[in-house]
């Protein structure tokens, strides 16, 4: 396992003691350690020419609570830095931070690809969005040469996840990569699922970098919120969709301004800043939750696969995995996600009500591990034939594996299993 890209100059005393300190890089109000909550929704200022100047971008300031505040940029500062990138943009969920990339990036006519694998949500926005007139391609993001096979004239996005949530498929992610870049087309990863802990998307070409911070980034399941990066890896002086009010004399900021600007501020999935201060305060421990919350999965996961209740096991640290080699290779770790199939003899419910310790939750990147049964919940929607050609079946039980004691955690599977 590799560790992420080399950090840059404000990383570079460490990921953790960077974060931590992060917010003391610019002057804190009264000393304080956080950046304090800004919760004022609008701006003034003495001179009228500096109003102007900060709505038409020439001067740094704030116009309007919809567009962010002091407390929501010292956040994304701070994503900006983990994930080794320009600039970012915070949402009010991941959901958000997705369609406002989406929609302020394409128009009716262009052609995107998209990973077979994505989450239910994510796919949904995507279905969406062929109705509206995008034309949208579903292929096996584990091959780049599928991915190559669906590229047309008109495409203008490549859309994957790191790792697929539930079934734990692994993009190629450095091939997919080489290969936008060699035809110019915009490369956008989700890396909810590795965190820029365990992985930066920069690192294999990515021109954006997703992240849903209430997952790991967050980790203590108590603020929704959701990131753009702008990792500086796109040229987009070759990206035909800029609109000419944000073509600015640095290309660097073009897209990241179109998608503040038409994404954010226009669709208006604006994050308050409580749960800002929320996910800063929780990204200061990212590391050391993440390292633990791995370690459980790979025992968790390593005892599910040779329990002889549980068909199949899902988890890209196991060796059986399909992409094991390409996981070992580009992540830090495994990631805290994995799933595991029931022997069809089992009763699925009866099996998840004598868990303890574990919490039923639809949640993931918790500090508590959750359990979920996939096909009766987060992909009910999807019907079975949609399911089917995901490969996840009835008995497939999503597990978020948390930082419990390891112990604790194997007991509390082997006696739910017994």
């Amino acid at each position: 396992m590799n560790a992420p890209t080399s950090p840059p100059p404000g990383l570079s005393r460490g990921f953790t003691t960077a974060i931590l300190h992060g917010d003391r890089q610019s002057p804190v109000e009264h000393g304080a350690l956080h950046k304090p909550l800004h919760v004022s929704v609008a701006y003034g200022y003495r001179r009228a020419r500096d109003l102007a100047d900060v709505f038409q971008g020439r001067q740094a300031g704030y116009a309007y609570g919809r567009q962010g505040n002091p407390t929501t940029a010292a956040l994304e500062a701070k994503v900006t830095a983990m994930e080794d990138g320009v600039a970012s943009v915070c949402f009010a969920t991941g959901m958000a931070a997705i369609g406002a990339a989406l929609l302020a990036l394409l128009r009716a006519g262009d052609h995107v690809v998209a990973s077979h694998y994505l989450f239910g949500n994510t796919n949904s926005l995507f279905q969406t969005l062929a109705a509206h007139g995008m034309a949208i391609s579903f292929v096996d993001a584990t091959d780049a040469a599928a991915v190559e096979r669906a590229l047309r004239p008109q495409t203008r996005l490549v859309f994957v996840e790191t790792i697929a949530n539930p079934r734990t498929q692994v993009a190629d992610l450095a091939r997919i990569g080489d290969l936008c870049r060699v035809r110019g087309v915009l490369y956008v990863v989700d890396n909810t699922m590795t965190s820029p802990w365990l992985f930066r998307p920069r690192s294999v070409g990515a021109g954006l970098a997703v992240n849903a911070l209430t997952k790991y980034v967050g980790g203590h399941g108590n603020a929704l919120a959701g990131s753009l990066t702008d990792t500086g890896a796109f040229d987009w002086t070759r990206f035909d969709n800029i609109l000419p009010n944000y073509r600015g004399p640095d290309p660097r900021a073009w897209g990241i301004t179109q998608i503040r600007k038409k994404g954010l501020r226009d669709l208006g999935g604006t994050l308050s800043p409580e749960q800002a201060h929320h996910i800063a305060v929780g990204a200061e421990t990212l590391a050391l939750r993440l390292a633990r919350q791995c370690a459980n999965a790979r025992a968790l996961a390593a005892f599910l696969a040779s329990h002889p209740r549980v068909r199949a096991v899902h988890y890209p640290g196991l060796a059986s995995h399909a992409q094991h080699a390409i996981a070992r290779e580009l992540f830090r770790d495994y990631g805290a996600l994995l799933s595991f199939e029931l022997d069809p003899a089992c009763d699925l419910f009866d099996v998840l009500d004598r868990l303890r310790v574990t919490v039923l939750s639809s949640n993931l990147g918790d500090n508590r591990t959750l359990a979920i049964p996939v096909a009766h919940t987060i992909f009910h929607e999807m019907g079975p034939q949609r399911r089917a050609e995901m490969g996840i079946a009835d008995g497939l039980v999503r597990v978020s594996v948390g930082i419990e004691d390891e112990p604790d955690l194997l007991e509390d599977f082997a006696q739910a299993l017994a």
